[in-house]
This record gives structure tokens, sequence and C-alpha cells, in this order.
């Protein structure tokens, strides 16, 4: 244990992290800016490729910053586990996506555990980031790293820290968004706080990996709670004929006891419209039903047809419907001034206007083109004809970029699910909001 603490206080630990995506690249170019040695991991040739080739894929690592790092060998890739055999703490920051009914697939977690195992040795911090339901740690990962004979908080030592990084964020990053962690034993906890001090400005150790995994599931829960309730609000907001957006921003004037969260054409992202249900998931196993989660999932997954109706809405003042119009989306990105598709509500407008018959394009400077499992559709140049010719012009991502008062002057009709069109002028008629 002295020997790894050592290596972490004079930044000659080795570092791997599993897993360059959004949480890992980040992570590994902010050690390595510091000193570590680090080594990326990834199945995903194509990645290290680029990575290795000094370039970013990921929008918030500046392609020069991991050039630098390359070229100084503080930062390299790799797709073979045998790089842990030098390692001395490896962070897990895998994918934890959801399966067809909602069960969390921890098959990435599962599959970069048994690399490590190959690989395990005495002196190893391995800390697990990716996003899982409460117990993960303990009762999978645990075990099969102690098949090797080896012993937790003796011979290797075991946490959860969760991810907290927030692409697009101009304000909070790796180094100044406080770090939780928790152990399996205190050994582990004060080895993973000791590890992340260096390079984060604020870490915070919790009792146990159960309860660091639930720190995870509670904010981003938190948050889709609270959506839910607000997109409900919006819904009866616009039976009672009330401006939503007016209510929000007269009721944000309290100092006290409120929050404002603001509607929009349902969630999107790898953490808000995931996280809350492996929780749910794991109560279950429990017989409890987690009902503030489930009723806020069911209010929020069904806004993009909300959406699609305001289009119907409308077009209906045009006397037109859904089947032939032409219909522009501004925005895929579920997201501001990001290029981060997942989860995006605005692919679930896309096909559900599709399915009704209507001729959809989409303009986003971000995203060029779409995943190619939920469209064929690449980014239209935004183009006064292109406003023009649409029968409805469709915001669903607010991204700074858009001239709205210039949309606005040149549409014949606008479905607003942002309140982005909020202080322009003239053409208050031509606007439908959420």
């Amino acid at each position: 244990m002295e020997n790894l603490r050592h290596k972490i206080e004079k930044m000659r630990a080795l570092v791997g992290v599993i897993g360059l995506g959004y949480v890992g690249l980040p992570l590994a170019v902010e050690f390595a800016k510091v000193g570590f040695k680090v080594t990326g991991i990834d199945r995903w040739k194509k990645k290290v490729v680029t990575i290795n080739a000094g370039k970013s894929d990921v929008e918030d690592v500046p392609g020069s910053t991991v050039a630098t790092l390359v070229a100084s060998k503080k930062l390299t890739a790799t797709t073979s586990y045998t790089a842990i055999q030098e390692l001395d703490v490896i962070l897990i920051c895998v994918p934890t996506p959801l399966g067809k009914t909602k069960d969390p697939d921890v098959s990435f977690i599962l599959a970069a555990v048994r690399g490590i195992k190959k690989h395990l040795h005495p002196g190893q911090l391995i800390i697990l980031e990716s996003t899982t339901y409460p117990g993960t740690t303990d009762e999978l990962i645990l075990p099969i790293l102690e098949e090797t004979g080896l012993k937790v908080g003796q011979d290797f030592f075991l946490a959860f820290s969760p991810e907290r990084i927030d692409p697009g964020n101009k304000t909070f990053g790796v180094k100044n968004t406080p770090k939780v962690v928790g152990g399996i034993t205190k050994l582990c906890t004060q080895m993973g706080k000791l590890f992340y001090e260096q390079v984060i400005s604020e870490v915070v150790s919790v009792s146990s990996t159960k309860s660091a995994e639930m720190v995870k599931l509670l904010e981003n829960t938190f948050r889709s709670v609270n959506i839910g309730l607000v997109n409900e609000t919006a819904l009866m907001c616009d039976r009672l004929g009330i401006d939503i957006w007016e209510v929000i921003d007269a009721a944000a004037t309290k100092p006290f006891g409120y929050m404002p969260f603001y509607p929009g054409p349902g969630l999107g992202g790898h953490c808000i419209p995931i996280d809350p249900h492996y929780l749910s998931w794991k109560l279950k196993t429990l017989n409890y039903w987690a009902r503030f989660i489930e009723l806020a999932g069911d209010i929020n997954a069904n806004m993009p047809a909300y959406v699609v109706g305001k289009v119907s809405d409308a077009l209906n003042r045009e006397c037109k419907s859904i089947r032939g119009s032409k219909i522009l989306i501004l925005g895929a990105a579920y997201k501001p001034d990001t290029s981060d598709v997942r989860e995006s509500p605005a692919l679930d407008v896309i096909e559900l206007l599709q399915k009704k018959g209507a001729q959809v394009q989409y303009n986003d400077p971000h995203v060029p083109k779409l995943p190619m499992d939920k469209s064929n559709l690449s980014s239209a140049e935004l183009t006064v004809k292109l406003v023009k010719e649409a029968d409805c012009v469709v915001i669903i991502t607010d991204h700074s970029i858009y001239d709205y008062q210039w949309i606005v002057d040149n549409a014949r009709c606008v479905v607003d699910t942002r309140n982005a069109t909020k202080g322009t002028l003239g053409n208050e008629k031509k606007i439908i909001k959420l």
C-alpha cells in the first residue's frame, strides 16, 4: 500500500483508463496534463488510432492538447488489456446502456473487469466510474477480482467514483467539479481519494461503494423527476391557456424554496433518461416500486409525441396535415452547442413525423449526419430557401449559433419547444410554444 501511495503522491503511478469516450478521454487527459503517464484502453481500433495520431474525437477535449500529450509520451492508447500488467491505477469508464426492457446492461463493465482480472497484481487500485445500480462494485466486480486469490484492501484496492462529466459545460470540467469516492474498505476509499486529489480540487469520500453508486443515481433522478414535473405542468398550462414560460420565470424570482426547471421535447444524453431506471430496476428486485421514477419516466418519454401534436396544431392553422408537409427540425443534439445525439428527443420527433408521412429535413451545425440506425438524414444547409419552403419549423435544440429573429421572420410557422424565440418581434402569431 505504501508503495502505491508513494507512486501516486509523486505522480509516478502508471494510470490506465478503460473506455475513451465522453468520460474516459477527459479524465485521461487531465491526469496526463499534471504528469501521470496514462494508457487508454478501448476496444474500438479507430478511436485508438485517432488518439495515437494526436487527435481528439471528443468535443470537450482539444486535439492540440491530445497531440501535445501524445508527443510527450504522457498519453497513449491501445486495444490490448496486456497493458494492465504494468499499470498501478485503472479507471473503468465504459458505457452502461439499458436493454429493450429497461434492464441494466452491465456487459461492458464485466468485460472490462474480466480483462483486468487476467493481469491483476498486488498494489493496484481499480475504480469504476460507469453509472450503475447500487451493489454493482461489491456484488459483481469484487468476486471476479478475488477469484485471483488476491484480497481487497490488502493486495489490491477497489472503489467506485461516479462520473460527473457534463458535455459542453464551459464552467465546470474535470478539475473543478467535486468528486465523490467510496471504497470496499476504508483503505480503498483512502487510496481512491488520494488519487483523485492529484487533479481534482475537492474530493468527497463516502462510507461505501453502494453509497457512491447511489449518489450518481440520486443526482440524475432528481433532475428526471423535476423535469417530469415541469413537463406535466406544461401540459396542464396548455389546457388552461397559460404560458408555462411566463409562470416559470415569475416563480424563479422567489429567492428560496424553489429551483427552476424547464420543459422540453423530451430527455436526452446518456445519464438522465437512463440512470433512474438503474435504481428502479434494482428496487424491483427488492420488491419495491419506485413510483416517482416510473411516473417521471413515462411523462418525459411521451414529450416527443406531444411535440408532434403541436406540429399538427400549427399545420391545422394553415389547413394542412402532417402527411406530405415539409417539416424542418432545428437541432439534433440533445443539448445546446454539442454534437451529442445520445437519446436525443430530436431523433424520436423525426421518427414520429416520418411515420405520419411528413417530409422531414433537419439542420444542426454540430451534427452533420444522424446515426444510421436512426435515420439516413444529413444536415441541410440553413438557407432562406430552406426555411421559407418548410411548412413548419420545429426548434428542438436551442443552439446559440441560430439567429431566432431571422428564423421566425422567414418561417411560415414555428413550433418552439425551448422558448428560444422569446424576445423576437413582430411574428408572435407564427409561433406555437410548448
